[in-house]
């Protein structure tokens, strides 16, 4: 690959300058957004929950693949790579394994998703910490096995910034690129999908509004996948066919990764799907909650446990519970009242009983449970 101090052939000074500008917006971009992500995990008490551990994981991921971009930047903009082969091992095993973290990080938040609003078990302390735990030991391991020996880092086709080494082409590296691919891309893909998968099919089970549930792979598959046939057109052919300029697009692809997912996982963003998942669970509370309207909304949909209740607009532009407005008295819930002259205080009781179960009429309805 290209000599670490001088530029390699097929680019020019300008060529070089675009991608350290590229770089350079993408990094600041997914570090602003990211670090904003962290804050807000570590400022707002709502935002601390098993969940939202794993989004914080996703996030500090993220943060360090903007990190290594900015490097990679900054050394495009000096024209060459300044910090030695030493520097160049550091800076491919960090991007190495925090990009394997953001991939595996993403299958974890979507595993913990329909684990915690499609079955009966709520995702725990100990095992979102568990999780969060495999994810970053296994991509520390993966990223440690080139400085061991098995694959290697070197410079990218540019010079200026360093990555696994798929120039040689030989059966260390294709056996570390096949073994590596499936573990920490294949799979998590696999889980990725399937996760979002089920929990449609949930969805529609319970007739709930729908959600975007193929964007998480989507993601992965585009800006993860350019990479992945890079690698794999490697390992069968002679690289070297392809252009250089051609070789740095899938890692500019890949360093769009921390802005789209800090979007996609943002807290706001987050609150929003959190406050739509949990009309899947069965809880009281929690049915009461999904009653309340989403940002932005003018009239939410009938809850899927509760078809009878809906909140509508009133004139004025904000929303009325069922539960507030005027019922007609229901012969079930109502009890008779008796013709016989009753004293005023018995009266009063007999009304108060009445309001009472006309409100539990309109929270409580024949409809069946989320769960069957």
């Amino acid at each position: 690959m290209a000599k670490s101090r001088s530029l390699p052939t097929g680019f020019g000074e300008l060529e070089v300058l675009t991608v350290g500008i590229v770089l350079l917006v993408e990094a600041l971009i997914g570090l602003s957004l990211n670090g904003w992500s962290i804050l807000s995990f570590c400022k707002n008490p709502e935002l601390q929950t098993p969940g939202h551990l794993l989004v914080l994981s996703l996030a500090v991921a993220d943060s360090g693949i903007s990190l290594n971009a900015l490097v990679a930047a900054t050394s495009s903009f000096l024209r060459h790579w300044p910090y030695g082969p030493d520097g160049c091992q550091a800076h491919g095993f960090q991007g190495f394994a925090t990009a394997l973290a953001s991939i595996c990080g993403s299958a974890a938040i979507a595993w913990g998703r329909y684990y915690d609003h499609c079955t009966r078990s709520r995702l725990a302390w100990n095992m979102a910490v568990t999780l969060v735990l495999f994810v970053w030991l296994s991509s520390a391991f993966w990223a440690a096995l080139p400085l061991l020996g098995w694959g290697h880092y070197d410079y990218e086709p540019l010079g200026t910034c360093c990555t696994l080494d798929y120039s040689r082409g030989d059966r260390n590296f294709t056996s570390f690129l096949f073994t590596m691919a499936f573990c920490n891309f294949i799979l998590p893909l696999f889980i990725t999908h399937t996760s979002y998968r089920l929990m449609e099919q949930k969805l529609r089970k319970t007739g709930h509004p729908q959600v975007n549930t193929t964007l998480p792979a989507r993601t992965l598959l585009l800006c993860w996948g350019p990479y992945a046939l890079l690698y794999l057109y490697a390992a069968i052919m002679d690289v070297t066919s392809i252009s250089p300029k051609l070789q740095m697009v899938p890692a500019l692809i890949a360093k769009m990764v921390p802005t789209i997912n800090a979007v996609n996982y943002a807290p706001g963003s987050e609150m929003v799907h959190r406050r739509i998942w949990q009309c899947l669970s069965s809880q009281t509370s929690e049915r009461i909650e999904c009653s309340e309207p989403l940002w932005g909304t003018a009239q939410i949909q009938a809850h899927p446990c509760q078809p009878g209740l809906s909140s509508t607009p009133t004139p004025g532009g904000r929303l009325r519970s069922p539960a507030l407005q005027p019922q007609k008295p229901s012969s079930r819930h109502t009890p008779s009242i008796p013709n016989d002259p009753v004293e005023p205080g018995q009266m009063q009781r007999t009304q108060r009983e009445t309001r009472l179960h006309r409100r539990r009429g309109a929270l409580e309805p024949d409809g069946p449970e989320c769960w069957s």
